[in-house]
């Protein structure tokens, strides 16, 4: 009775056996290959696209979210045709080195960095200078007003 119940199981233990040993095989299949196809399909687009754009328009969010998003959608597709995972740690690597290359100058919360407009930026310089030159008036005002004193 018990060589029934055992027999049955040898199966399950064998395929989960099989199954385990296929994972590094499979991986090593995608990592290879996969590395090869994004860089070959995704990231050659995003190169161009990249190239079409003025080097200072990298930062703006507004001008790249179309070619990031299709570089991303690229690595997704390419993935599934690969029958890989997605994310994996080849997506993560290749990603890092998007964002070295392209981005590594972008401010942290991904705007463009850039001087505010002239009404904000002009009290701010006007200001300072008429307190500057007043004081630079009154001390010398005060300064020949005490001189007939002592």
């Amino acid at each position: 009775m018990t060589m029934g119940v055992s027999s049955a199981a040898a199966p399950k233990r064998v395929t989960v056996c099989l199954i385990i040993a296929m994972l590094p095989v499979v991986a090593l299949a995608c990592s290879s290959h996969y590395e090869y196809a994004i860089e070959e399909f995704c990231l050659a687009k995003f190169k161009l696209d990249m190239e079409g754009l003025d080097q200072q328009h990298w930062c703006s969010w507004d001008d790249t979210v179309v070619s990031y998003l299709e570089l991303t959608n690229c690595t997704f597709l390419v993935a599934l045709k690969m029958n890989c995972f997605w994310p994996n740690r080849l997506v993560d690597e290749f990603f890092i080195r998007i964002h070295r290359h392209y981005f590594h100058d972008c401010s942290p919360t991904g705007r463009l960095l850039h001087d505010p407009p002239n009404r904000v930026l002009g009290p701010f310089i006007i200001v300072p200078v008429l307190v500057t030159l007043l004081m630079t008036a009154l001390v010398v005002w005060r300064s020949k007003r005490s001189e007939g004193i002592v």
